[in-house]
This record gives C-alpha cells, sequence and structure tokens, in this order.
C-alpha cells in the first residue's frame, strides 16, 4: 500500500484518537501541575450590646474574580505529585530512615492513602487476571464439548454476568453477604455467631470484591476463547489423536498454543480494565476496608465544596503510568514474537 493511501486510510482513526484520547490526556496533566486558589478571608467586626467579636468570612466576590481570572487555579508544578496525597517522597523517605525493618517500613508506607490504594490495585490485578483466563478457557472447554442442544442455553447463562451493570451486580452481591442476606445469615447460622459479618473483616471484604471481579469479567473471557477454540484445525487434533496424544496432550500442545494470541489479548483488556478498579468498591461501600487509584480520583472529585481538580488529575496520570508499566512486558513480548515471525 502507497503511503498517500495508508495516511488518508487511517486518517479518520487517528484523527479521533487524537481528538478523544490524546488532547484529554494532555488537558488532564495540565490540570494537575494546578491547585485550587487559596480562600480570600475578610475579618470584619460585629458589635452587639454585649461587645465586639471578629468574624471571619469568605469574600466570594474575590474568589469569583480569581476563578475567572485564573480558571485552571494556582500553579503547584509537579509538587502536587510528591505531596502527602500522592507519591508522598518526604514521608517515605523518612519511614525508610526510621524503620527498623522492611515490614516496618511497608506498614508506614501503606498509611499513606494512594500506597494503600495501590498495594489493593495490584493485589486485585494479580489475582483477579490470571483466575479470569484461566477459568475462561476451562469454561470454554467445557461448553465447547458439551452437546448441541445444550450448548445455546448453557453459553445464554454463561453470559448473564456480563449483561448485569457492574455496579448493580456488585450491589446484588453486596446484599446477599449482609447480616440479612442469604449468606451472610447462612454463615452466622453455620457458625452460631449473630456478630459475624463479611463487611466486618477486610481480609473477606477483599475476597468478596475479587470473587466478583472474576464472576464479572468470567464472561468476557470465556466467550473469547469459546470463538477461539471454534478455529481450531480439526486435521491436526485428528493427527495428534491418532498419534496417541491424550486429552490434556492436546489440550497442553495444540489448543493453548492455537489460542495464544488470544490469551495476550485477554491479558491486556484484563490489565487494564483490573488496574482501574471502582465499581465493586462502591458497590461493596468498601472504602473503609479496600481503595483503590480509581476510587481515590472520584474521591476527590467529589470532595464536598470544592473538588480537588488537580488531585484528581495527578491521581489519574499516575494511573495511566501504572497501566503502561503493567502493560509494558506484553508488549515487548508481542512486539519480539512479530519481528521474528517477521524474519
Amino acid at each position: 500500500m502507497a503511503n498517500r493511501t495508508f495516511f488518508w486510510f487511517i486518517l479518520p482513526t487517528l484523527s479521533a484518537m487524537i481528538l478523544f484520547i490524546a488532547l484529554p490526556i494532555v488537558s488532564v496533566f495540565i490540570q494537575s501541575l494546578h491547585i485550587e486558589h487559596e480562600q480570600v478571608l475578610i475579618v470584619s467586626e460585629n458589635c452587639g450590646p454585649f461587645g465586639c467579636t471578629e468574624v471571619t468570612s469568605i469574600d466570594t466576590a474575590a474568589a469569583k474574580k480569581l476563578n475567572e481570572e485564573q480558571p485552571l487555579g494556582r500553579f503547584n508544578g509537579f509538587d502536587t505529585y510528591t505531596n502527602r496525597a500522592h507519591l508522598a517522597t518526604s514521608e517515605i523517605s523518612q519511614a525508610w530512615n526510621n524503620s527498623d525493618s522492611l515490614s516496618g517500613f511497608i506498614n508506614e508506607a501503606l498509611d499513606l492513602p494512594l500506597y494503600r490504594a495501590l498495594f489493593f490495585t495490584i493485589a486485585y490485578t494479580a489475582i483477579v487476571t490470571p483466575f479470569v483466563i484461566v477459568l475462561g478457557l476451562a469454561v470454554a472447554v467445557g461448553v465447547n464439548n458439551l452437546p448441541k442442544f445444550v450448548k445455546g442455553p448453557t453459553i445464554f447463562v454463561s453470559l448473564l454476568p456480563m449483561i448485569v451493570t457492574p455496579l448493580i451486580g456488585s450491589m446484588i452481591l453486596f446484599w446477599m453477604v449482609d447480616a440479612d442476606g442469604i449468606i451472610g445469615a447462612t454463615i452466622q447460622h453455620i457458625f452460631d455467631d449473630d456478630s459475624l459479618s463479611l463487611k466486618a473483616s477486610p481480609l473477606l471484604t477483599w475476597i468478596m470484591i475479587m470473587v466478583y471481579g472474576v464472576w464479572h469479567s468470567l464472561p468476557f473471557s470465556f466467550i473469547v476463547f469459546y470463538a477461539g477454540l471454534q478455529s481450531v484445525p480439526e486435521d491436526t487434533m485428528e493427527a495428534a489423536m491418532i498419534d496417541g496424544a491424550s486429552r490434556w496432550q492436546r489440550m497442553r500442545y495444540v489448543v493453548v498454543p492455537h489460542l495464544m494470541p488470544l490469551v495476550v489479548f485477554l491479558l491486556l483488556i484484563q490489565l487494564m480494565d483490573n488496574f482501574r478498579v471502582f465499581e465493586p468498591i462502591v458497590g461493596f461501600s468498601a472504602e473503609a476496608h479496600a481503595t483503590s487509584l480509581s476510587w481515590i480520583i472520584f474521591n476527590d472529585l467529589r470532595e464536598s465544596g470544592s473538588p480537588l481538580y488537580g488531585s484528581a488529575g495527578a491521581t489519574s496520570m499516575l494511573t495511566i503510568l501504572g497501566v503502561v508499566i503493567l502493560l509494558m512486558p506484553v508488549l515487548i513480548r508481542t512486539w519480539r514474537q512479530y519481528n521474528k515471525a517477521a524474519h
């Protein structure tokens, strides 16, 4: 394809990417370099029959003028990235110098909001992603081996978790594990302890959020692998059976290598989605035990009175950086395989 033809071919896609991806990211980055204006205070005397008292109030006119002159706020540079609410460079340095052991340093770091959220985000991503891929492949293989008259209803039931809105699905599971829900009440009955509550335990809260994450993402993984199984060469499978290969050997040496491009695709999608986990935390009202980077952004934007746009922008940029770091090994491996195949 000629260069000119290729340029006009990709121009619509390239324009959409610049308009809806690149420019918003640049805008968020610029916003992250600014913070809110300081409040302009007016001190006045309020005199009455019993004397005068000083009253402090906000000069709304001055504040409005500042916002009109500098709509992004005050320029703060990269100080927002290094403050206690984000990377907390000074607090981390102090904790490293004062801690006697690595565990003590980790405990102090996890007291900081960003690192506490980052720890849960990475744990969620590292646990949910492989479960979704492995279980998705297992379900796809199982459904593929079912009789034809059963496949249709089974596929429909398997896709139900993906149809349910994430927030609604997490709220349903939240009600089920509540003390009055079927799961919570059953557990209390089994252990004969009315005070036992899944929501009161940070560990069990984490487990429930991750179980929900697997439950919600599994249908997508299943349907991708199920579609891929339809393209497995029958000649190769028959040759493997003639050579005496067992079912496990055919799966390991024929099916899995054939589906490896889909594994890489799902790995990329799941890493991006799971690193931005948000809905289950809100649905479970679990922010007391589990917070993520996306939840911090949400919390900054709903700050009462004055949304912290600069802080939310800084956390957004750090989240994007985290996603890029996670995807880099997979992308490098894919690029190397592509170059090897090309040569």
